[in-house]
């Protein structure tokens, strides 16, 4: 069957096959791989009545959407809407709730649609969430990047950089739009002089330089560029940054920094700071485990063991309750204790 993945433009819809977004999101890292006995309309027939008659089915549902990949599930939602003439989406908002249904519903969301609506509400809405624009645009691909400002236009007709360019301000605003730049990086051996000039040997900072730079350039030209500035400096560039610069400023520098040495470390931190503490930031929680389930989950909970006093699937389990945890352990996919 062939699967396609619709944006609504104001005027017109433009049709793309799925797996040309999907392939550019999907990695073979993942805890969620597509499932060999695939059945379209028999897992349609069995959602369908897990959410019929009186009470609804969670354990059925959950077991079954996260053993599919996204792939998969959109083949199934094309089948529901076929068999039943509802869609399976609305129907599962219909009967969940909570941040189960966040969770549900992230799930049956392509990943490219999934990133692009979180960028917008996050400009959007009441106030802007900085967190959701560090996290997305410094650990994309480039190849990725592209394809979520093209997709952003096709779904709001309206242009991300311009966006995001009257949300946010100052130099966050600059890293941010330099990010959305994804030509070839550049390559420049004598960067870091310069970085350490315009960090550790000046009183103040000069940001637009570490904008810049850090911006501009490839991750693996980066990794040199931090290693010859431990050496000269004696300090790591996370140790510079966390104390010339303050704010969302600094938030954004370090995702950059820390992605460009190893994203599955940045999203093991990430995951940590969302359950440390009092208080579960589950929106956080929900977004990476959804977003990395299929790409390099099983690096990132390899880097939360080395990191941490605990796996990732125990903090999940002591943090979470209910049918969310269920769900997260699912995701999660084993426990590294």
């Amino acid at each position: 069957m062939c699967i396609y993945f619709l944006f609504k433009k104001k005027k017109s819809t433009i049709i793309k096959p799925l797996s040309h977004y999907l392939n550019l999101f999907q990695a073979n890292r993942g805890t969620v791989r597509p499932s060999g006995n695939f059945n379209s309309s028999a897992d349609a027939e069995a959602l369908r009545k897990a959410m019929r008659g009186l009470g609804t089915d969670e354990e059925t549902i959950l077991q079954l959407l996260i053993a599919r990949s996204n792939a998969q599930r959109q083949e199934i939602k094309t089948v529901y809407k076929t068999l039943f003439g509802k869609d399976l989406v609305d129907d599962l908002k219909g009967e969940l709730g909570g941040k189960f249904e966040t969770l549900i519903v992230s799930l049956m969301t392509p990943p490219v649609a999934y990133d692009v609506t979180a960028l917008r509400n996050a400009i959007k809405g009441a106030g802007t969430d900085e967190k959701v624009l560090v996290e997305i645009l410094a650990s994309r691909t480039p190849q990725q990047v592209r394809t979520i400002i093209a997709a952003y236009r096709q779904e709001y007709d309206d242009d991300l950089e311009e966006d995001i360019s009257g949300d946010t301000s100052g130099h966050f605003k600059r890293l941010l739009v330099i990010l959305l730049q994804v030509n070839n990086k550049r390559i420049d051996e004598a960067l870091t002089c310069v970085l350490f000039q315009a960090g550790e040997l000046k009183f103040g900072t000069e940001e637009q330089t570490f904008v810049t730079i850090l911006g501009n350039r490839s991750p693996e030209h980066l990794r040199k560029v931090f290693d010859a500035y431990m050496k000269m400096s004696g300090y790591e560039m996370e140790e510079t940054i966390k104390r010339e610069t303050s704010g969302n400023l600094r938030a954004l520098l370090l995702a950059v920094v820390k992605c460009a040495r190893s994203v599955p470390t940045y999203f093991a931190e990430t995951l940590y700071h969302s359950m440390k503490g009092a208080g579960t930031d589950d929106d956080t929680l929900i977004r990476v485990m959804v977003t990395r389930s299929e790409v390099d989950l099983l690096d990132i909970r390899a880097e939360f063991r080395k990191l941490f006093a605990c796996s990732l699937h125990s903090m999940i389990k002591g943090d979470t309750g209910g049918d969310l945890r269920k769900a997260l352990l699912l995701l999660c996919g084993g426990d590294d204790a």
